[in-house]
């Protein structure tokens, strides 16, 4: 059988804005039921969590990619799906570029690096080309990416969500049945002020929050060693006590972990035995400890 792959030269609408071939396409619900969609699992996918952050510029993406490098570390079948639509980050991460294939069935294939598989909007788009789409071409685009993937068989799952709380992370929620949330932060208030939307999000459509992790909690000045707390020390940790929510970890301001993440060889996979790098590996035990993996 000749492989195929996908074409981004496709004519694109609204009902099918990635252009995949029609017997791909998933099931529609009943009209009556569209205003309520029932919560569906991704095919071939064991356990699923999001990462949110409802703030952008607080390193969500980072933590999610390090985390299912950690998850594939552990033995596990690791992926990690990039929902942001307009701005990806995942094929950076990741380092991976190029246009999935199509499977049998028409299904996009993902692509994968350090042992992890990984699908984003970043792959079916030239990378300085923007995507300029009104709110239904995205949740098209978006239920394509959750629902046309063939995973080939995952024990996780990670999504990595967009910044805010509106159509996106709505329709993750209500559609995808989900495992869990982790919810990332920088200790600052202007942080901190969204990430408590987050949880409230989560909350109103029952999604268990699995805990909060505080990023870029401590820098350590590479000449002295003093350490100092440049966006605050414990705000993370004020917030999981007032909701009710695990604080499952730290991770560092370090130099070392924005290097990796820029030239796409992530922590985990980078400085596995270091401090930061056992730092993503612990909270990933947490993790699964919760959604029991």
């Amino acid at each position: 059988m000749p492989t195929r792959f996908f074409s981004s030269l496709r004519v694109l609408q609204h009902e099918n804005p990635l252009g995949l071939p029609r017997s791909g396409a998933p099931p529609e619900l009943p009209r009556r039921m569209r205003g309520l969609p029932e919560k569906r699992s991704i095919r071939n996918v064991q356990k699923v969590i999001a990462v949110s952050s409802a703030k952008g510029g607080v390193g969500k993406s980072t933590i999610a990619v390090n985390l299912a490098l950690a998850f594939s570390r552990q033995g596990r079948r690791a992926g990690i799906l990039d929902t942001d639509i307009f701005g990806p980050s995942i094929p950076t991460l990741l380092n991976l570029s190029g246009e999935p294939r199509l499977s049998e069935h028409n299904q996009l294939m993902p692509l994968t690096n350090y042992g992890v598989k990984a699908m984003s909007m970043g792959f079916l788009v030239d990378e300085q080309a923007p995507v300029v789409w009104r709110g239904l071409m995205v949740m098209k685009a978006l239920q394509q990416l959750l629902h046309e993937v063939d995973w080939g068989g995952l024990d996780v799952l990670v999504l990595d969500l967009p910044p805010g709380t509106g159509d996106t992370q709505l329709t993750i929620t209500q559609q995808i049945k989900l495992d869990g949330a982790v919810i990332v932060s920088t200790p600052q208030d202007i942080a901190l002020k969204d990430a408590v939307k987050g949880i409230a999000m989560f909350r109103k459509v029952d999604v268990p929050i699995l805990g909060m992790v505080q990023n870029m909690s401590v820098f350590t000045c590479p000449q002295c060693n003093h350490s100092t707390h440049i966006f605050g020390s414990e705000g993370v940790l004020r917030e999981c006590s007032k909701h009710g929510i695990d604080f499952l970890g730290d991770i560092p301001l370090h130099a070392s972990i924005c290097d990796d993440a820029d030239r796409g060889k992530p922590t985990v996979v980078s400085e596995p035995t270091s401090p930061r790098g056992q730092a993503f590996v612990k909270i990933a035990d947490a993790v699964g400890k919760k959604i029991g993996l």
